[in-house]
């Protein structure tokens, strides 16, 4: 995430209205396709879609798969908790969004009622992973995001309103206490102006500090969430909440404002990067001081795609590795295909069942202990995450399956610890103290398919360089119509680019992976074969 993208280029050269419109055609060239869903198949990827054209040879073409529009698989409900999952089922199947909304929504939402309150550690040691998360979904407007966070988060609306009933007259007591303990201390103050010696100044300013020490903490209004804060008000908000809060939005407006797209690239992010990993944050500034030991922030959010590029495209944002820390769905969205006629609304025993269940893990305690409970896993699940945290590694290797998304990747296996976690406290309640082997197999299933979507948001962003580069060869076979070529030819035509060999193989073997691009041997008398690449020509269809 440090290089610049090609969105970059594009912005500065043609403005950010020009990257919008990349990005939305992008989008509309991805379909989503199938990808195993067996944990142990990691990495099996995303299947091929037939296509009936044939090559040279009369082998069949599959669909080819453009640079930067990597079809991302569906996201499906049945990984959630039961009433979790039929909750997001039924929020999908009504509003006609794709099911990766209300499934991230449903974690993000998970996440603020668990998260500060319980942790995961995989070895039962003092590695340790707080329960926040941070889950976007890129759709753009009219996918009805708002009608799906607003029936997820329902529950949460309402606890919070039922704890600030419960708080009114407590807090209005406070209130009272607190202004008549100030009134007292001026009127010593006032006293102490008109001391006549020392001494009796000494036993004023006595007075005032047992005033001062006597006077109540002061009480806030309970809050879970907020949807849009600067990086000030949400270190005030993680003080009075007692370490722990959530943004969830249907816009990325909070992202934006944190990001620094509106105060002349001003970034503040380090307020998100602390709540996210559960670092002591310690601010000491001019009008604002903010101690906290751990934080717990979560963010769920759908976001427009251009809004994404955008910050991307920052290099606070980008260098900071706060995107890394998202886990992304970016689903195809289902306008022009959407049933007008038909109408699903949520069952009412699935609402309920979803409200009580959802409303027992937040109420069950207002204020999140001193020290959190602690989650361990099971040897089984351990294997399981330890098989996945082995795979991840060589992965990103020069070269491996995640060197591109790298920062990405790396950050997996905790992030799956901790879906890991919320799932099994979902499941088992809130007297869960182990993650078990289903558990973790759904968690690392989940992991498996956000991390093609991480891969097409990356490669869609212009993150990934060998999409890049993929992107410029395909580019080069359109324009000069190469039905077919030889690497060296490639080379030659592209030499500004491809400064070695190993960077062209690396866009080669992208383009051949995703179906733009088929290796052959041409006989050459009296030499070695050459290597010959022919063109899916389903790309040179109008």
């Amino acid at each position: 995430m440090n290089k610049p993208t090609d969105f970059n280029d594009l912005a500065a050269a043609a403005g950010l209205d020009a990257v919008r419109a990349q990005v939305a055609d992008a989008l509309r060239l991805s379909e989503p396709a199938q990808l195993s869903t067996d944990a142990q198949a990691w990495g099996s990827g995303v299947a091929a879609l037939g296509d009936p054209a044939a090559d040279a040879e009369g082998l069949p073409w599959p669909a080819p798969v453009l640079p930067g529009t990597r079809p991302t698989p569906e996201i499906p409900a049945r990984l959630l908790p039961t009433w979790l999952g039929d909750m997001a089922a039924a929020v999908a199947a009504s509003t006609q969004t794709p099911p990766a909304l209300a499934v991230l929504t449903g974690l993000s939402v998970l996440a603020t009622a668990l998260q500060r309150r319980f942790e995961v550690s995989p070895y039962g040691d003092d590695y340790r992973e707080p329960l926040a998360l941070f889950v976007a979904v890129l759709l753009g407007s009219g996918n009805r995001k708002s009608a799906v966070f607003t029936a997820m988060t329902a529950p949460i609306v309402l606890s919070e309103k039922r704890a600030r009933d419960r708080a009114r007259a407590r807090i209005a007591r406070n209130e009272s206490e607190r202004a008549v303990a100030r009134k007292r201390i001026e009127r010593l103050l006032a006293e102490s102006a008109k001391a006549k010696d020392e001494g009796e100044r000494e036993n004023v300013r006595a007075a005032i500090q047992a005033e001062e020490e006597a006077m109540p903490e002061e009480l806030h209004t309970p809050r879970l969430f907020t949807t849009n804060a600067t990086a000030e008000v949400l270190q005030a908000l993680l003080v009075e909440q007692k370490g722990r809060m959530a943004i969830l939005a249907d816009e990325g407006d909070v992202l934006a404002v944190l990001g620094g797209l509106y105060s002349g690239g001003k970034a503040a992010l380090d307020v998100l990067l602390m709540g996210h990993a559960g670092t002591p944050i310690r601010v000491d500034r001019a009008g604002r001081t903010a101690h906290i030991d751990r934080p717990a922030l979560t963010i769920g959010l759908a976001i427009q795609p251009g809004t994404m590029a955008e910050l991307a495209g920052s290099k606070r944002f980008r260098d900071s590795g706060l995107l890394a820390r998202f886990l992304v769905a970016m689903p195809a969205s289902n306008l022009g295909r959407r049933d007008v006629r038909q109408r699903l609304p949520i069952p009412a025993e699935v609402r309920q069942a979803y409200q009580e269940r959802l409303l027992a893990l937040l109420e069950a305690g207002e204020e999140p202990p001193e020290e959190p409970a602690v989650l361990v896993f099971s040897d089984s699940a351990r294997e399981l995450w330890l098989d996945l945290a082995e795979y991840v590694e060589l992965g990103l290797a020069p070269g491996g399956a995640f060197d591109a998304i790298g920062d990405w990747a790396g950050k997996l296996p905790g992030a799956v610890a901790r879906i890991a976690a919320l799932l099994e406290l979902a499941e088992t309640g809130l007297h869960a103290d182990m993650v078990h082997e289903d558990t973790m197999r759904r968690a690392i299933e989940l992991g498996e398919l956000l991390t093609v979507h991480a891969q097409a948001m990356f490669g869609l962003l212009g993150a990934d360089a060998v999409d890049v580069d993929a992107q410029a060869v395909l580019a080069w076979c359109r324009a000069q119509q190469h039905h077919e070529f030889t690497a060296q030819e490639c080379r030659l035509a592209m030499r500004g680019r491809f400064s070695t060999t190993a960077r062209l193989d690396a866009a080669m073997h992208r383009l051949m992976s995703d179906h733009v691009l088929r290796e052959v041997s041409r006989a050459n008398p009296g030499a070695r074969p050459s290597r010959l690449f022919l063109v899916n020509p389903g790309l040179f269809v109008q």
